[in-house]
């Protein structure tokens, strides 16, 4: 039989499946309670009711529960044990297992509170930028036992479900150092259903004491995982056994098998390919489940609102991060805010210049403004967009220019008007379709890897990467375009590639103010994602010439043109030194620890040499320097500072 519980004007109703209509049982049956009489009761009352004349209700239009909306307990078990490897691997971990996996059938207990209905919309963990879902079956204990064997377990079984482990990845990372179980990583939600299935009707399905039931998942249509629940490796009458040791269970206590094997996203992550990852869950992703003989769920995923920050407690045996100061002279106060530098120009500066701490513009004209990139996140980015509102709020923002596409200059994109027209390079526009998805960056705040881990920590904890969903240009140009900002000229000139493949400059000629991306970083070290240098170095000479005497870096405090030429020496330098170890003979590695940083030593990330020098390398001979991930050559960058 099939077993429901579905809800009324009156409240909850408990039927079991004919065909396709529900036979109800009379108001008030609860089936925790029913179930708790064992099967042969269970099969009675079912019985009863397909025989009885009570109205009946289709089955396609009544809103189901959870089998047991309220269960006594919930324990999601693991008895996968290739899914942990997977995940393991995921992570960068090796594949292989601790002992203790293969001697103790693991589980953890859920929150029963959280349980949700088979077509219930599910809200996305507060705080969490990975979330996920996990495709288990569950077993639902009927009469209650203590101190079952294995097989004394699966008769204490009066039915089966579809289980979805809902899991915030990110949080749960972040509570793994606690090595206390798991917390608010889990307990967000857990869907059972759409039927509670006796064992009877699933008998065919059993193979070697296991049931064999074929199951897929997907999201939004795309199949994310398939397999075969016969690949367990506990039991449910192992795992049901040992939870029973020395603890009373009671009638619909849940036992979840633990993930199928590739049923779920964090199996499909890889660090070092993270474009090849399908994504985390986002809101509206429709994620189904289908279990043969169990049924199958549609969900709706949805935002959450952010959550009450904690502030955290102070650490007596941590070493204080070093100082980071930018010593780097300014035209005006280097202050967090909006700050006027030129008639109806202001620059959005955000101290100290490092990752992620990025500068925008506003240019304003007579019915209209001009707003130069957005921010790393949708916090900050909120921020700037509200100290703007004065300007904007009588003259819109009517289009923005994106100067490259590195998310601290584009995650904010969603905040803006859906009117407002997006402007980039065409380089721009390719890159932004191909770039790491703006939620994998949480990877620098919750990834153990290794001794650089403090360095990613401190880098990029500020950030919240939750929510974001990239908005790509509306409107793309090569070389350059003149824009009519509210009756004044602004001129924008892909002047890459060289710090990545695109860089544009916002030049605004009446008020001698140019907007120059990450093409300037001024008192912190210039990356060459891209390059090649010469190609920067001459995007440089281009800036100067545009005769604009004041300059609004990507990153760092507003400057004039001595700012460009300090970035043009550093990179000169960089030619210099990785030419004469070449010339010598040295090896990529031995030359990054033999260059020379002089004067340019004191600037903020000077380890960013590390990316420098390869790139340089690769121009004059690729096979001196091996092509390697964005995430390694971050690695070796860390390792270089916190040496």
């Amino acid at each position: 039989m099939r077993w429901v519980t579905y809800a009324t004007d009156i409240g909850d109703r408990v039927g079991v499946i004919g065909g396709d209509r529900i036979h109800p049982l009379a108001p008030g049956v609860r089936l925790v309670e029913l179930i708790g009489r064992g099967a042969e009761e269970l099969r009675a009352a079912g019985e009863a009711a397909l025989a009885s004349a009570e109205p009946t209700v289709p089955l396609a239009g009544a809103r189901l529960r959870a089998p047991v909306p309220r269960p006594p307990s919930v324990r999601d078990c693991l008895c996968f044990l290739d899914h942990m490897r997977n995940c393991q691997q995921a992570t960068g971990s090796p594949r292989t297992l601790n002992d203790a996996w293969y001697r103790v059938p693991a589980f953890y207990f859920a929150c029963p509170s959280t349980v949700v209905g088979p077509y219930d919309e599910v809200t996305i963990s507060p705080g969490s930028a990975w979330f996920d879902f996990e495709l288990e079956v569950a077993a639902v204990i009927g009469p209650g036992g203590r101190d079952l064997t294995p097989e004394r377990a699966e008769e204490h079984i009066i039915g089966y479900t579809i289980y979805n482990d809902w899991s915030a990845r990110d949080l749960q990372m972040r509570e793994a150092p606690l090595a206390i179980g798991q917390a608010k990583g889990k307990d967000g939600a857990t869907t059972l259903g759409p039927f509670l299935v006796t064992p009877d009707e699933l008998a065919p399905h059993r193979r070697d004491g296991r049931l064999a039931l074929r199951v897929e998942a997907k999201v939004n249509g795309t199949t994310i995982g398939s397999g075969d629940t016969g690949a367990m490796d506990w039991s449910f009458g192992e795992v049901i056994s040992y939870a029973s040791r020395g603890v009373d269970l009671v009638p619909g206590d849940v036992f979840g098998s633990g993930t199928v094997p590739g049923c779920c996203l964090v199996e499909h992550l890889s660090l070092s390919d993270p474009a090849a990852f399908p994504g985390w869950l986002r809101d509206g992703d429709v994620v189904e489940l289908t279990v043969e003989g169990l049924g199958h769920t549609r969900q709706t995923v949805r935002a959450s609102a952010a959550p009450y920050p904690l502030a955290p407690r102070h650490d007596p045996d941590r070493r204080p991060p070093r100082p980071r100061v930018n010593r780097a002279p300014s035209k005006l106060p280097y202050t967090r805010g909006l700050h006027e530098v030129g008639p109806d120009v202001w620059a959005w500066l955000l101290p100290d210049g490092g990752y992620g701490w990025s500068n925008a513009g506003l240019v304003a004209g007579e019915d209209a403004s001009l707003l130069v990139d957005t921010l790393f996140d949708l916090r900050l980015t909120a921020e700037m967009l509200d100290a703007m509102r004065p300007v904007t709020g009588r003259r819109p923002i009517t289009r923005a220019v994106i100067t490259h596409a590195n998310g601290d200059h584009t995650h904010g994109n969603q905040l803006l008007d859906e009117r407002v027209q997006i402007i980039a390079a065409e380089a721009t526009c390719a890159e932004m379709r191909h770039e790491m998805p703006p939620e994998m960056l949480t990877a620098t705040q919750v990834v153990d890897i290794g001794p650089a881990t403090p360095y990613f920590r401190e880098r990029f904890g500020a950030f919240d990467f939750s929510g974001i969903r990239l908005r790509l240009p509306d409107l793309t140009f090569d070389g350059e375009l003149t824009l009519d900002v509210g009756g004044r000229e602004v001129r924008v000139m892909n002047l890459g590639p060289a710090h990545t493949a695109a860089d544009s400059v916002v030049h605004v000629p009446d008020a001698g103010v140019l907007f120059a991306g990450d093409l300037l970083f001024v008192g912190c070290t210039p990356i060459v994602w891209s390059g090649p240098i010469s190609h920067w170095i001459a995007a440089c000479d281009r800036m100067i010439a545009t005769g604009a005497d004041t300059i609004v870096p990507g990153h760092g405090p507003v400057t004039d043109p001595d700012g460009i030429r300090a970035v043009r020496g550093y990179l000169t330098h960089v030619v210099e030194q990785a030419d004469a170890a070449h010339a010598r003979g040295l090896p990529f590695g031995e030359a990054v620890k033999a260059v020379d940083l002089g004067e340019y030593a004191a600037w903020l990330d000077a380890e960013r040499i590390v990316v420098n020098l390869h790139r340089r390398y690769r121009e004059l001979d690729p096979a001196t320097a091996p092509e390697l991930d964005q995430m390694t050559l971050m690695t070796m960058m860390a390792e270089r500072a916190l040496s």
